[in-house]
């Protein structure tokens, strides 16, 4: 992943981790860095599980995104 990666469109899906039926909620992004910082959110707020799909056609899990998320080239 580049920086420039970080400015083109994603899409963020959040899985409840417990609930039953477990709907997710998808949701489109103008940039990846906003469906970063609201996956972020969604981990530190809720019991649920992050899932980013790039512009690119890359996946990023949930344990990529807590990996990565302190990280200084992601903000």
């Amino acid at each position: 992943m580049t920086p420039a990666d970080l400015d083109k469109r994603a899409e963020l899906t959040v899985w409840p981790k417990r609930a039953p039926g477990r709907s997710a909620r998808a949701r489109p992004f103008a940039t990846l860095r906003e469906a970063l910082a609201v996956a972020v959110q969604a981990i530190e707020a809720e019991d649920a599980q992050p899932w980013i799909i790039t512009e690119a056609g890359d996946i990023l899990s949930p344990g990529w995104i807590r990996a990565n998320s302190q990280s200084h080239a992601l903000q």
